[in-house]
């Protein structure tokens, strides 16, 4: 089925944690929004992949996207240059349709986000290829995003959410089993003060957007302007 936006993760927490308020955005303004977990976090130190399924299921409703999937690669496997893992997110691509892509940006600590950014990337140039061996007719997105979270990489494009944080905390609160300091043994995510690290984060890029909460972005090629209206702002009232 057809989606207009397909966003990518490694892992079932990865979309909620970097760009899930622009997913809630796109779906909060009647588009079809897809969500895609590449691996089901079968290596995870906490929570089971039953768990770990329910989890995303109630995440991806409560930021009222129209699907999500996990292709079944290989947790602590992603390897862009596998020509299996290529092709099944070929195939995912041709089958969504999408005009717009995002995907985790490579600068960062963990193997599988970079990983996940560089089999995208490659994905959505070889699903326009007519003659590349995957299922599917011929697609190639029109714009590919990449979401920061921890790195360094500074953003070219910051979204404005504050309109769909409670969505986006309620997502990323609704994976109880990687957030619950007693559900069992202590990893990144239960350390005191993650959540508040999170919404700093928010925080920051937000006040570059002119507002309280934003995510960042950076742009695989440049984004065109079709219409320079949309150079002008929100359009403030004149005095």
């Amino acid at each position: 089925m057809a989606r207009e936006a397909l966003f990518f993760g490694a892992h079932p927490d990865d979309i909620e944690l970097s760009c899930g308020g622009l997913a809630a955005l796109i779906a909060r303004n009647g588009h079809a929004v897809g969500l895609v977990d590449l691996t089901r976090g079968e290596l995870g130190t906490r929570g089971d992949v039953a768990t770990r399924e329910r989890e995303a299921a109630a995440a991806a409703k409560a930021l009222g996207v129209a699907s999500r999937e996990c292709l079944g690669l290989p947790d602590g496997g992603l390897d862009r240059h596998d020509r299996a893992q290529l092709a099944a997110v070929v195939a995912c691509l041709r089958r969504h349709r999408p005009a717009l892509v995002v995907a985790p940006h490579r600068d960062d600590a963990h193997p599988d986000h970079v990983e996940t950014s560089h089999l995208v990337t490659r994905a959505c140039y070889l699903a326009g290829l007519a003659k590349y061996p995957a299922e599917g007719e011929r697609w190639r997105p029109e714009r590919l995003l990449y979401a920061l979270y921890r790195g360094s990489a500074p953003p070219t494009l910051v979204v404005d959410v504050t309109a769909v944080w409670a969505a986006r905390e309620a997502a990323v609160r609704a994976h109880a089993s990687q957030l619950d300091p007693a559900a069992g043994e202590p990893t990144y995510l239960t350390r005191p003060g993650f959540l508040a690290e999170v919404e700093a984060r928010a925080r920051v890029h937000g006040a570059l957007a002119g507002g309280t909460f934003g995510e960042g972005y950076r742009s695989r090629g440049p984004l065109a302007v079709r219409d320079a209206r949309a150079l002008l702002g929100a359009g403030e009232e004149r005095s």
